[in-house]
């Protein structure tokens, strides 16, 4: 694992509803959670927070800024997901086992895998592309894939992942030992059964 991003190289940047970074093969911290994950209330007052400090610390950002910026609207989603909202359909044996079904699928093939946890209405990961593999349509084939077994196991139909993702690049290996341990730890609460480590 020694691919970290490199501040003196180019960064592919892009925006959907959160800002996200490519560069290379570097590795990647991945968080995305099922659509019904958080209260709409909650998501509408943190979309307005957040839009209003974007307005207010413009990029390039130093690395103390980008700090706060994932302290701030980072740790407080992931502190609602771990509250255990909305329908939590993760958290059944078959559907774990089919997400990371799809994690291991092309593992060595299209990036390599790192940690990752599934949770009841989340997941997270660290990974590596190969190639000409990017962040965006590994996302997309995951969810893709997993949205269409579970929602055929659990007999519905409709949205099962929300739109977008939250991922940051690994920036050194204290980067990477502090994300391992984030993942390691995220289920610490969990009764055994309802997530899965990998």
């Amino acid at each position: 694992m020694s691919s970290y991003f490199n501040p003196e190289e180019e960064v592919d940047k892009h925006l959907h509803n959160l800002p996200h970074w490519r560069q290379g093969d570097t590795w990647v911290f991945l968080t995305y959670r099922l659509a019904d994950s958080l209260p709409e209330a909650k998501l509408i007052a943190w979309q307005e927070e957040r839009a209003r400090w974007l307005a207010h610390h413009p990029e390039p950002w130093d690395e103390a800024t980008e700090t706060e910026f994932h302290r701030r609207f980072a740790s407080g989603i992931d502190q609602w997901l771990d509250q255990g909202h909305g329908s939590c359909l993760l958290k059944h044996p078959e559907n774990l086992r089919i997400v990371a079904g799809a994690f291991e699928h092309f593992h060595r093939d299209r990036y390599v895998l790192g940690p990752y946890v599934v949770m009841p209405n989340h997941v997270h990961l660290l990974f590596q592309p190969l190639g000409d593999h990017q962040l965006p349509d590994l996302v997309h084939t995951w969810k893709r894939f997993t949205a269409k077994e579970i929602n055929k196991r659990e007999n519905r139909h409709g949205a099962l992942w929300q739109a977008d993702y939250w991922d940051r690049l690994i920036r050194s290996e204290k980067h990477l030992r502090w994300a391992t341990r984030y993942i390691q730890k995220n289920p610490e609460k969990l009764p055994p059964g309802t997530y899965l480590l990998g």
